[in-house]
């Protein structure tokens, strides 16, 4: 049922052609990236001397792709005057947890095996894809990897469980994230006996000692403002560098209506100004 389930919502989500747009001054490649397939987003006149931004979308782990973030990617790499490569990593229930984070660590290998220096990759990401971006460093920094010179995460998914209060004070709020069907997307994530405060599928309950400086965007009527403003507290308790900003009366992972929000535009110039200062000169 849930295998059902899963290809129906990505096949809805696949549907909605306004994130999917033909985007004016931006090419896309497709290439392997480390046996994980993946898009180019590469703004006009930047170069392969440019800073990259390596993307894992939102979903819940189990939707989205790189086609229906493409608007949302290919405005991050103009605002950033940065490539962006996008990652179609694998999607449960049918690939479980830690699928997705292996294929997020081997995208990130392959970009250094291609020259890219670690201090001119920022990671980003959307909601699970934003946790996603979290995860991927914390195993790379256990596994005594370079990483990347800073994230930037909209509206992250940090916590499977679900035990910040905004998940239900916020739930009349926020029309695209809820209790029950976010429960759902979690438990197809890490199996139905699966542990939902693992710390590389919810990095709030991970050690967060020694990650790069992360900027985080979120909505104040949000269901998962908690996933963001408990992590930013518990990393910056762990010495890291966060700057968390509260958007006002936004929703979930709102820069993706960049069409027709002025705040989502606001948003991603925000981004993009953040990436290239933790990128300048390095």
């Amino acid at each position: 049922m849930a295998f059902c389930l899963s290809r129906r919502l990505r096949q809805m989500v696949s549907a909605r052609r306004d994130l999917n747009p033909d985007f004016e001054g931006v090419s896309f490649e497709a290439v392997d990236a480390g046996g994980v397939p993946a898009e180019w987003n590469v703004p006009r006149n930047v170069s392969q001397q440019d800073p990259v931004i390596l993307y894992t979308h939102g979903g819940g782990y189990c939707i989205g792709s790189i086609a229906t973030h493409r608007g949302l990617t290919a405005r991050l790499a103009q605002a950033a005057n940065a490539r962006a490569l996008s990652i179609d990593y694998r999607l449960a229930p049918e690939n479980r947890f830690p699928a997705p984070l292996e294929d997020a660590v081997a995208s990130y290998r392959w970009l250094l095996r291609q020259g890219i220096r670690p201090e001119r990759v920022v990671f980003a990401g959307d909601s699970a894809g934003g946790g996603l971006a979290l995860a991927a460093m914390i195993a790379l920094r256990d596994q005594g990897e370079a990483l990347p010179a800073a994230a930037v995460c909209m509206s992250p998914l940090t916590d499977l469980a679900h035990e910040g209060d905004s998940m239900r004070t916020r739930a009349k709020l926020d029309p695209l994230a809820q209790l029950a069907s976010s429960t759902a997307s979690a438990h197809r994530y890490v199996g139905d006996d699966g542990d939902l405060k693992a710390p590389l599928a919810s990095p709030l309950y991970a050690d967060l000692r020694g990650l790069p400086p992360t900027l985080i965007l979120v909505g104040t009527w949000e269901t998962l403002l908690d996933d963001s403003t408990r992590w930013a507290e518990r990393a910056r308790a762990a010495g890291c560098d966060v700057s968390i900003e509260l958007w006002e009366e936004m929703i979930h992972v709102f820069p993706i209506f960049a069409d027709e929000l002025p705040e989502a535009r606001q948003a991603i110039a925000r981004m993009g100004e953040y990436i290239k200062q933790k990128t300048a000169a390095r």
